[in-house]
C-alpha cells in the first residue's frame, strides 16, 4: 500500500498516503477484531469473524457491491454496510497498483441481512456524485452445454460429462417442444461447487471439445432469480411446462379447474409452457400440488410457483461465475425458460409491472453466441421480416409494431426537469401519427429518469402497454 489515493470523504479532495492508508486498515482490523489478508487479487476482511463457529453462512448471504471508488477502502467500506448487519466476510477486489477494482463481495451472517444491504444500499451515495450499486451474488454450480444432439438422453449425457470433468452431480435435460421423444439440444449440468464447475469450464470452453462427434458451446448458465419468501408468500400464479404445443388455453384451464371449479382466473400459454392465474393464493398451491406430473393431451407436465420481478433495476453479469451489475434497465422484459437456453428451466419470473399492470413481454428467442466462422454465408435482411420475439427493446418492439401495422415510426420527443438535489431528470413523450388524432393523442409515462437511455425504454414500454 505504498500508492498515493485521493481521500474523497466528505468531498475532501486531500491526499491520503500509503501509510495513512495501512493506519486506517489497522485501525479498522484492532477496532472490529477481524483479521484481513491479501491474496490472489482480492483483500479479504473477516471470513470468519472473531468468535465465528460452524459453518460458513448459507447461500443467499453474499452481496456484490460495484461502482466503488478506486480510492476508497475497507476503513470507510465496512462501517457503511455494517448497517444492514453483522459481516462475515469483505472481499476487495485489488489492483496491483495498489487501488481497489471497483467492486467487492460481502457476506452477512443471514439471508435477511443480504437482502436488506441491497434494500438500503443499491444506489446510495457512497461520495458526493457517487453511487454504489448492490445486488445478490450467488457462486454459480450450473454450466450451460450445446449443440447436444437431440436423440441423447438424460443418462447418457450424464455418463459422458461424468467421463470428460469432475464433480458432476446431475444433468437436466428438458424435451424438446415438437417431439418429446428428443432432447432441445443444449442441457444443464450441476457441479458440486462452483470450483468444479469453473474447472470443467475452463476445460470445454476452447471451442473444439466434442461430443458424441459434435463441438458443444459452454457457458456459465444464468442463475436463477432470487425472490424473497415474503414475496414468494403472495404468489397466487402457476407456472406450468413441458406442455404439448396443441395444448389449447382453454384446455388447460378445464383441467385446473377440475380440482374446484371457477378456481382459475385465466390462462396465458406461450408455446409449451403457461401461467395459470388463480383467485385465491391457496387454491393455487392445492393445485400445484394435485396437477404436478399429472398428463394433458399425453405430456407429463411440471407445475410450480412463478416467481415475480421484485426489482426496478435488474443488473446481470458473468463474472467468474457470479452475477454483478453491468447494466441498468429500469423495468425490463421478463426473460421466458423455453426461449432463452442458458436460463435453468425453474419457473420464469412474471412481466414486469408499470403503473400496477403488466407490461407487455413477448417471448424471447435463444440469447446465447455462436463461432463466426470464415466463409459462412450472411443474407442481408429487413428488421421488419423477423418475427417479434427477436426484439428485447420496447424500443425496437415499438418501432417494429408500427410497421406491422402500417404505420408511419413513433416520434419521441425529449423533456427534461431538474430534481431538488439538482440532478437532470428525463421523459420522452411519444406521438403515434397514425392515432394521433383519436383519443389518446400521445403516451408518456409518470416516471422520471436519470439516463436517456432509460427514459426512452420506459416511454416506449409505457406505450405498448396502453396500446394492448
Amino acid at each position: 500500500m505504498n500508492e498515493e489515493n485521493i481521500d474523497g470523504t466528505n468531498g475532501c479532495s486531500k491526499v491520503r498516503t500509503g501509510t495513512q492508508n495501512e493506519a486506517a486498515l489497522l485501525a479498522l482490523m484492532e477496532k472490529t477484531g477481524y483479521n484481513m489478508v491479501q491474496e490472489n487479487g482480492q483483500r479479504k476482511f473477516g471470513g470468519p469473524p472473531p468468535g465465528w463457529e460452524g459453518p460458513p453462512p448459507p447461500r443467499g448471504c453474499e452481496v456484490f457491491v460495484g461502482k466503488i471508488p478506486r480510492d476508497m477502502y475497507e476503513d470507510e467500506l465496512v462501517p457503511v454496510f455494517e448497517r444492514a448487519g453483522k459481516i462475515y466476510e469483505f472481499r476487495l477486489m485489488m489492483e496491483f497498483s495498489g487501488e481497489n477494482r471497483g467492486y467487492a463481495f460481502v457476506m452477512y451472517t443471514t439471508k435477511e441481512e443480504a437482502q436488506l444491504a441491497i434494500r438500503i444500499l443499491n444506489n446510495y451515495e457512497i461520495r458526493p456524485g457517487k453511487f454504489i450499486g448492490v445486488c445478490v451474488s450467488l457462486d454459480n454450480c450450473r454450466l450451460f452445454i450445446g449443440a447436444i444432439p437431440k436423440e441423447k438422453k438424460k443418462e447418457e449425457i450424464l455418463d459422458e460429462m461424468k467421463k470428460v470433468t469432475e464433480g458432476v452431480v446431475d444433468v437436466i435435460v428438458y424435451p424438446s417442444a415438437t417431439d418429446k421423444t428428443k432432447n432441445r439440444g443444449f442441457a444443464f449440468v450441476e457441479y458440486e461447487s462452483h470450483r468444479a464447475a469453473a474447472m470443467a469450464r475452463r476445460k470445454l470452453i476452447p471451442g473444439t471439445f466434442q461430443l458424441w462427434g459434435h463441438t458443444i458451446q459452454v457457458d456459465w448458465a444464468d442463475p436463477e432469480k432470487e425472490v424473497d419468501e415474503e414475496t414468494m408468500q403472495r404468489v397466487k400464479v402457476l407456472y406450468v411446462r413441458n406442455l404439448m404445443i396443441s395444448t389449447t388455453e382453454e384446455t388447460i384451464k378445464a383441467e385446473f379447474n377440475k380440482f374446484k371449479p371457477g378456481a382459475v382466473e385465466r390462462v396465458k400459454k406461450l408455446r409449451d409452457y403457461a401461467f395459470v392465474h388463480f383467485f385465491n393464493r391457496e387454491d393455487a398451491v392445492a393445485a400445484m400440488s394435485i396437477m404436478n406430473g399429472k398428463c394433458i393431451d399425453g405430456a407429463s407436465i411440471e407445475v410450480t410457483l412463478a416467481k415475480p420481478v421484485n426489482k426496478e433495476n435488474t443488473w446481470r453479469q458473468h463474472l467468474n461465475g457470479q452475477i454483478s451489475p453491468n447494466s441498468e434497465n429500469l423495468l425490463v422484459f421478463a426473460n421466458k425458460e423455453e426461449s432463452h437456453p442458458k436460463t435453468l428451466g425453474k419457473p420464469p419470473t412474471l412481466p414486469a409491472r408499470l403503473n400496477g399492470q403488466h407490461s407487455p413481454s413477448p417471448p424471447e428467442v435463444e440469447r446465447c453466441t455462436y463461432p463466426f466462422f470464415p466463409g459462412t454465408k450472411l443474407t442481408p435482411i429487413s428488421m421488419y421480416s423477423l418475427k417479434s420475439n427477436h426484439f428485447n427493446s420496447a424500443v425496437m418492439h415499438l418501432d417494429y409494431y408500427c410497421n406491422k401495422n402500417n404505420w408511419a415510426p413513433p416520434e419521441y420527443y425529449l423533456y427534461s426537469t431538474t430534481s431538488q438535489d439538482g440532478k437532470v431528470l428525463l421523459v420522452y413523450k411519444i406521438v403515434i401519427p397514425a392515432i394521433a388524432n383519436g383519443s389518446q393523442s400521445y403516451f408518456m409515462p409518470d416516471k422520471l429518469c436519470t439516463t436517456l437511455e432509460d427514459a426512452k425504454e420506459l416511454a416506449a414500454q409505457f406505450t405498448l402497454l396502453h396500446l394492448g
